[in-house]
């Protein structure tokens, strides 16, 4: 009982931290928007439709939904290491709850802003002419959850690792951005040259926008953003189960990395 109140206490924290930046609060949902509204519209009549029933706009949607999430979740590692500049950090892992609390607080609460963020987007849906059921929105709502809480992880484990601000942002900006844009977010997953198909396919975030883009675009087989991996077509649990695995792994070695810190 103890445990999960040192988890509750930390993924409050973080929420309350977010609720009261209002400069962040806007700030998380301009970006993406000005990727979809300036982006997508910029290229929309030149690309024209990439399938039956959507256009560019339409399809990159579950992208900025995915890189939302993606990035939000991500660069809340910079919690961890803020925390430890101040002093914060060196409190709570002398509090009387485990460390592995400590980690998991901090990527729940992340999760919980990222998917939060992601469900703020979800509301600009019929200004490209995307249709969403309330049973859409549910189905999406997990999917955004495992891949911030994956990416979360991520980004708590890394800055477990890094000691100063400045290193934390330069090494975000490295790994963030080819994330995103190998993720297949802005660009079909078909005919890609191969070094590009193969850093796609060991991408963690494709697994996390791929399901999203299915669900809201609908599954179907040959649809351009399905994705092959050893020549087998990958279903929807197929995508759930990579990217749960790689979650998995990133917050046991993140809840790790806190055990080890002085």
């Amino acid at each position: 009982m103890n445990q999960l109140r040192g988890i509750y206490t930390i993924w409050y924290r973080d929420i309350l931290r977010f609720w009261h930046d209002k400069l962040r609060f806007f700030g998380s949902i301009t970006f993406p928007l000005l990727f979809l509204f300036v982006f997508g519209s910029g290229l929309s009549a030149r690309m024209g439709m990439l399938g039956e029933g959507y256009d560019f706009t339409q399809f990159i949607f579950p992208g900025i939904i995915g890189m939302t999430v993606l990035m939000s979740s991500f660069m809340s590692g910079i919690s961890v290491v803020w925390d430890r500049e101040f002093g914060f950090l060196k409190e709570v892992l002398v509090a009387p709850i485990s460390r592995a609390a400590v980690a998991t607080g901090k990527a729940l609460g992340s999760a919980t802003i990222a998917s939060f963020q992601g469900l703020l987007i979800l509301a600009f849906a019929p200004l490209i002419g995307v249709s969403l059921s309330i049973g859409t929105v549910l189905a999406l709502l997990p999917l955004m959850f495992l891949l911030a809480m994956s990416l979360g992880s991520f980004g708590v484990l890394l800055a477990t690792r890094i000691r100063s601000m400045e290193a934390f942002q330069a090494t975000m900006q490295m790994l963030m951005f080819p994330m995103v844009f190998l993720s297949g977010a802005f660009f079909p997953l078909q005919d890609l040259p191969q070094w590009m198909n193969v850093l796609v396919k060991v991408n963690p975030a494709t697994y996390g926008i791929a399901p999203i883009r299915q669900v809201v675009l609908g599954a179907a087989p040959d649809a351009i953003y399905n994705i092959s991996l050893f020549g087998h077509a990958l279903t929807l649990w197929n995508e759930i189960a990579i990217l749960a695995a790689f979650g998995a792994a990133m917050l046991l070695l993140a809840i790790w990395s806190f055990g080890n810190q002085a």
